[in-house]
């Protein structure tokens, strides 16, 4: 699903007796929490080593439960997909690849939509076939078969989608032993076989005392994911993870965050990011929750309000839209002013122990599908105010730091700890420590986790460049870490502009203050060499910190009617000018460049710079 092309839509709200809303609560009934200022992690947080050991104990334990819920078409109800049901369709997988494809101990390349062949396949790969290769399903074909030849893959599941590609592959790609099509009941033709053929014959041979897969031990170290990181300021390279880098994620999440089987977490970010398919699917399996998936941005309204799920991971644009759609609907009911004032008397209710958010605001609930509780960000930044209004309507913000070499996880905000703005603290499990830092106490962020990559496929000497002898990962990331541990990023090194007396220039902290501006859409900063008559200028070394944008035309169109190429300049340029007022001199923007099309981005929405700074 395309991010950048979210159009959200919520029916209109009316918020109907809201002013009364604190009269009407049975207070008599409502036992007040009693509040505790807890510091310290969960102390029964989890110490699984594999996968495969999470799952099978979710699967002695939650056999009845709702596991993955998927809707077949737009027009039929979610069906449910249990415990039970989800682990027997692994282990027959698992069986068949082995047993009839012969693909133990080989790479397979996993692409398509999300959908539960997707998590079937991911699943079983991990609890003992191979290796598992998550690819990203809007990759173009040079890039896919270019992936499939770096991994050196040996099989691909993939979705209809991409059956186009996938034939064209076949062509160019002999050397590929199987061609496994998702939703398919194909029979085993030459290379080509439907995966539903296979879960069906591996349910056969288990069902003949074949349990061979289910004994296969896994190996914590062992080289058994491999991911491609979507290049935000390089050409992609290959992460090799092993099965222990994704319990610990698990492991560190049960530490500051409790997820119950009753808990229902809303899939809506690409699977084959590490953000999503070890937080989104991998956790909420070892805790016995399920995983509602939606089927597209135009329908996360109505699949939200239907599955109704208690947690959503998310990116920032995406809350963002959540955010500005639901109060745009507020302010369109003309109650946007008494909300206020209900947020206000909620919240001094709750410091006494008095938790009625919920019903007060069940209008913005209900939209929402009415359970829901958290919502995690990562990826990038987030405008602050953004996660205090979810805190203040009720619903727990949290957020999270790391990278695809940290599996991802390396930082999280404590449900019991928040702290609006940081990305979170250290997971229990890692010691992250800031290097060479300013007088601000700003710094490269350095992390040593056992959620930590084992290298770079291939690459030994991007290796070492990343990781130091002492074992800390150098994350390219710049920022502090205060006195209560929460740590902040100001900015990433690769990205930094640095001026002729030394100074460090970090685009996002800019790019957060444009953000701001109504009329841009998108907006990024960067370092731009000078040229023609700037060239000739006695400064001429100095890097000029300029402004890409893409305009908010809808919004400019609203606000300064139908306007030229020239005057959308200017009134860009005026706010730009506004927004420098509030940047120390060097950090203003001394050049604004406007830009028509959307930047290239990656699956999670992060601009590709270094793409976007080639482009003339």
């Amino acid at each position: 699903m395309k991010l950048e092309k979210i159009k959200i839509k919520f029916k209109k709200m009316k918020m109907h007796n809201i002013e009364n809303a604190l009269e009407e609560i049975d207070y008599e009934n409502i036992k007040p929490n009693k509040i505790q200022k807890r510091k310290k992690p969960y102390e029964d947080k989890t110490n699984y080593k594999t996968i495969k050991e999470a799952f099978v104990n979710s699967l002695k334990k939650y056999s009845k439960n709702p596991c993955i819920l998927e809707k077949q078409n737009h027009k039929e109800p979610y069906k449910t997909i249990t415990y039970k049901e989800f682990g027997e369709d692994v282990f027959a997988l698992g069986t068949a690849l082995i047993k009839e494809l012969n693909l133990e101990n080989k790479r397979v390349l996993i692409i398509g939509e999300t959908q539960y062949d997707w998590y079937v396949s991911y699943m079983a790969i991990l609890c003992g076939v191979g290796i598992a290769v998550p690819v990203d399903k809007d990759l173009p074909l040079n890039e896919l078969e270019n992936v499939a030849r770096r991994s050196k893959a040996s099989a691909i599941i993939y979705s209809p989608k991409k059956e186009g590609d996938v034939n064209k592959l076949k062509e160019l790609m002999p050397e590929i032993e199987y061609f496994i099509e998702m939703k398919s009941e194909k029979e085993l033709d030459g290379k080509a076989v439907g995966i539903k053929t296979l879960i069906n014959k591996g349910k056969e041979l288990i069902a003949n005392g074949d349990n061979d897969f289910e004994k296969i031990e896994i190996d914590p170290e062992e080289f058994k994911i491999l991911f491609f990181t979507s290049g935000t300021s390089a050409e992609s390279k290959g992460v090799m993870l092993c099965n222990k880098n994704l319990a610990e994620n698990i492991n560190a999440v049960s530490a500051y965050v409790k997820i119950y089987p009753t808990d229902r977490l809303f899939s809506v970010l690409p699977l084959h990011h590490c953000y999503e398919s070890t937080i989104g699917f991998l956790v909420p399996i070892a805790n016995g929750a399920s995983v509602a998936i939606c089927e597209g941005l135009k329908h996360i309204v109505p699949n939200m309000q239907e599955a109704k799920p208690t947690g959503m991971l998310t990116v920032p644009l995406l809350v963002e839209t959540l955010y500005k759609r639901i109060n745009e609907k507020i302010v369109k009911s003309k109650k946007d002013k008494i909300i206020n004032v209900m947020i206000s008397a909620t919240n001094t209710l709750k410091s006494m122990g008095i938790d009625v958010k919920k019903k007060v605001f069940k209008e913005i609930f209900d939209n929402l599908g009415g359970n829901i509780r958290i919502i995690v960000s990562a990826a990038a930044p987030i405008d602050g105010k953004v996660g205090n209004w979810l805190g203040d309507i009720g619903i727990t913000f949290l957020q999270g730091y790391g990278l695809t070499e940290t599996a991802p996880i390396s930082a999280l905000t404590p449900e019991y700890d928040l702290c609006i703005g940081s990305v979170g603290k250290p997971i229990v499990q890692a010691d992250i420590k800031i290097d060479n830092p300013n007088e601000n106490g700003e710094g490269e962020i350095l992390i040593k986790s056992p959620t930590l990559m084992l290298g770079y496929y291939e690459d030994e000497a991007k290796t070492k460049e990343a990781i130091d002898e002492d074992g800390y990962f150098h994350s390219g990331d710049i920022g502090y870490i205060d006195e209560n541990n929460n740590i902040f990023i100001t900015g990433r090194s690769k990205n930094v502009i640095v001026t002729q007396n030394g100074k460090n220039i970090y685009p996002e902290e800019i790019e957060n203050l444009l953000s701001n501006v109504e009329e841009i859409k998108d907006v990024m900063v960067y370092g731009k060499n000078p040229d023609g008559e700037q060239a000739k200028k006695k400064d001429a070394k100095e890097l000029i910190v300029t402004a890409k944008v893409v305009p908010n035309f809808e919004k400019i169109k609203e606000l300064h009617g139908e306007v030229s190429d020239e005057e959308i300049y200017n009134i860009i340029w005026e706010q730009i000018k506004e927004v420098n007022k509030k940047l120390t001199s060097y950090k203003a923007v001394k050049q604004l460049e406007i830009k028509k099309d959307d930047f290239e981005k990656t699956s999670t929405m992060k601009i590709k710079r270094y793409k976007e700074i080639e482009k003339k």
